[in-house]
């Protein structure tokens, strides 16, 4: 447990978050692109200090619990060995925590799906003095945020601070972060930007992600590649908002019925699966899950939507793909079908689905991402009655589940 480890740091971390790592202020905030080094700095950053201040306890916080094993706790574990150190921590996956074996300190993973095992949060030896929010934009209710804030209280020993660290892709610019934190930063808040230029960890294929991305997609570029604020305005829907809901509660109700849509990706853009309920009496949907993974086999599809447990339903496909279609059927989903399509079938199904209250799970990250960016397009600066071909895979998926959203009970919806 004593023997020295030599690590270099800035072989480590590299370049671009010097000012990140050196402040002591109260809130860090980093948007940035994708591959921009924002979670693994903030990952390395958490067990180095750890291991310096050794009355130091660290909370990790995520919109929904159980996204943290393949994101976060996997991450810092990653940091553990990145920086030598991994043989004097220890992993658990139940509870899901980290420990420094030699003091005991902890790094503890919660929820705000959970909100009592944040307000009760105690540590057993030293201070809890940081938090870190990953995926910060997800968490929509700035409420949610300050009650975490409070529970960071109390006296330290001299020489230690208390701090909130933030990372986030910028998918709007309607969001409470950008208000609270770039529009009026103060003396206690770093608010800085990064994108994947200064990661040179990056390998040449990675760099010409970006580039091609900008070629073809400035508008995703700004975002993903410069971690650009995404401009809501000309938002497609703006008739939808996330919150927690019963799906089983919802679906006891009269005349409530299940829907679900698949749009085809594989290389470039993802497969695309999504699940809804549907009360026609208030006009409102329900969107309760998701599956947006590339590189899926229809095999794969098969197992993912197998698994999930919606085999046996009857599912609306991207109609552009018939032979996936019957290859899926095939496989056993017996009841998949194409979507009609049209000239107008795009803007038909908006049309519909515009006239709906939707509300969006928690759950369906990628869901609320493309409707934080899916707007319309624009043609020598103005904004046309067409909406862009990006950020559309799940919403594709929507308007297929939906396309007989209007039809009354008991008539036929074969083709």
């Amino acid at each position: 447990m004593s023997s020295k480890t030599d690590v270099y740091l800035p072989e480590k971390i590299g370049k671009g978050y010097k000012t990140f790592w050196n402040f002591k202020g109260r809130y860090r905030v980093v948007k940035g692109g994708r591959g921009s080094k924002k979670s693994t700095t903030a990952a390395q950053w958490i067990i180095y200090n750890m291991m310096k201040y050794p009355l130091a306890n660290t909370l990790v916080v995520r919109r929904v619990f159980n996204t943290h094993k393949d994101s976060t706790w996997t991450q810092l574990k990653w940091a553990s060995h990145n920086l030598n150190v991994s043989h004097l921590w220890y992993f658990s996956k139940s509870p899901l925590e980290a420990t420094f074996k030699p003091t005991g300190q902890k790094i503890l993973f919660r929820g705000l799906d959970d909100p009592m095992s944040i307000t009760s949060i105690t540590v057993e030896k030293g201070y809890l003095c940081w938090c870190w929010f990953e995926e910060a934009f997800q968490v929509m209710d700035e409420d949610a945020f300050n009650k975490v804030d409070l529970s960071i209280r109390g006296e330290l020993p001299e020489g230690y601070f208390k701090q909130i660290t933030l990372t986030l892709n910028p998918w709007s610019e309607k969001h409470w972060i950008k208000k609270r934190f770039f529009d009026h930063p103060g003396p206690d808040i770093l608010a800085m930007t990064t994108d994947y230029q200064c990661n040179e960890f990056l390998g040449d294929d990675d760099r010409q992600i970006f580039e091609t991305m900008k070629q073809r997609n400035p508008r995703r570029f700004s975002i993903e590649g410069l971690g650009e604020w995404g401009i809501a305005e000309g938002l497609v829907y703006q008739n939808f908002e996330e919150m927690a809901f019963d799906k089983d509660e919802i679906s006891k109700r009269s005349g409530v019925t299940a829907l679900f849509g698949l749009d085809f990706g594989y290389t470039n853009d993802p497969t695309a699966f999504i699940a809804l309920l549907v009360d026609k009496e208030t006009k409102s949907i329900f969107i309760y899950d998701e599956i947006y993974k590339k590189a899926l086999t229809n095999k794969d599809i098969f197992n993912e939507i197998s698994y999930r447990g919606y085999a046996k339903e009857k599912i609306i496909a991207d109609g552009a793909e018939p032979k996936s279609i019957e290859e899926l059927r095939r496989l056993g989903l017996r009841r998949i079908r194409a979507a009609r399509k049209g000239p107008d079938s795009v803007m038909f199904g908006i049309q519909k689905l515009q006239d709906y209250q939707i509300f969006v799970h928690p759950r369906c990250e990628n869901t609320l991402v493309e409707f934080n960016n899916y707007v319309w397009d624009t043609r020598d600066g103005q904004i046309i009655n067409k909406p862009i071909d990006d950020y559309n895979h799940l919403l594709d998926a929507l308007r297929y589940a939906a396309e007989n959203i209007d039809r009354q009970p008991g008539m036929s919806i074969l083709k």
